[in-house]
């Protein structure tokens, strides 16, 4: 079949490598090079080093809007139009060009977590199952008919980082199924969404990385899992802001202020929160690397084997 692959980031390239392992990709679309990195130096896309690498064609407008974009995407004459992570809103227009039209890849089993950043809420929000999803695109926000879909536990050490590498590969697969499926004439069986249960899974915001020691213990240890590796829990600790990389909650009654230092020790610094603890295990320091907390209390002398 005749594919046109949008995708962007990194949780796009094993579903572009599928496609084009399976059928002839006529063109890969992908967002303009931007500024990335410490150096803020102007990158491509992964999806774009990906393509490239494989001799795809790759296309960067700033928006599938123009007429003349769109008679561009018509005249590759595609069977199928696929998308993951893009990043850019699709027009009606565009959604009518393919044959069979657009399918996406989605990291949640929908409508729960529709949105841009599913992975990390449904670790934020103590879920213990999540999963990926083939779906037929129509106009609304990730509302379209699911083709197909397969679900994963949520482990109580998967971290936003390690749920999304997983999550691409199996996105990876369920492309691969659908794609067979077509390409032996059966078509799969669209499954409107319901609207019970829908949730939206709102951008990220390194904003809202900041720790409220008010909150239960539970709660942000979900949130330390969920936002690293990107944008990194954070936290006042002691007098001294750290980045908090891998936390545990204690069901641990207290009667100190949220935010007071319980006990520090080599397995740990509890902090108490409005429910329980929260052990920090792995911290960094402003314009550090990540250490363990042990490491972390050899400069910290004054905390060390006592609460404060």
């Amino acid at each position: 079949m005749r594919i046109i692959f949008a995708g962007t980031p990194d949780f796009a390239v094993p579903s572009l490598l599928a496609a084009d392992a399976r059928h002839e990709v006529v063109a890969v679309y992908t967002q303009p090079d931007r500024p990335a990195g410490r150096g803020r130096a102007v990158t491509p896309s992964p999806v774009k080093q990906a393509a490239l690498e494989r001799g795809l064609t790759v296309r960067q407008p700033d928006t599938l809007k123009g007429a003349d974009v769109q008679d561009a995407l018509r005249a590759l004459e595609p069977d199928l139009m696929i998308v993951v992570a893009y990043g850019l809103l699709l027009p009606q227009a565009v959604l009518d060009i393919p044959k069979f039209g657009c399918w996406n890849v989605h990291a949640s089993l929908l409508p729960r977590w529709r949105g841009a950043a599913p992975i990390q809420r449904a670790i934020q929000a103590g879920d213990t199952q999540t999963g990926v999803c083939l779906m037929q695109m129509e106009k609304g926000l990730d509302t379209g008919p699911v083709l197909l879909r397969q679900a994963t536990p949520i482990e109580a050490d998967d971290t936003g980082g390690r749920l999304h590498d997983r999550l691409a590969g199996m996105g990876a697969q369920v492309l691969v199924d659908g794609l067979g499926l077509l390409r032996a004439g059966m078509r799969p069986i669209p499954e409107p969404q319901s609207e019970a249960g829908a949730t939206y899974a709102r951008k990220l915001d390194k904003a809202e990385a900041r720790l409220d020691w008010m909150r239960p213990a539970r709660a942000l240890a979900d949130t330390v899992r969920a936002f690293d590796p990107w944008p990194v829990a954070e936290a006042d600790v002691a007098g001294e802001r750290l980045r908090i990389h891998a936390a545990t909650a204690l069901s641990l009654a207290h009667a100190q202020a949220p935010g007071a230092v319980l006990f520090a020790g080599r397995n740990g610094i509890d902090i108490a929160c409005g429910e329980g603890a929260l052990r920090l295990q792995r911290v960094q320091r402003p314009g550090g690397r990540t250490i363990d907390v042990a490491d972390y209390l050899n400069a910290r002398s004054d905390l060390r084997n006592a609460g404060v």
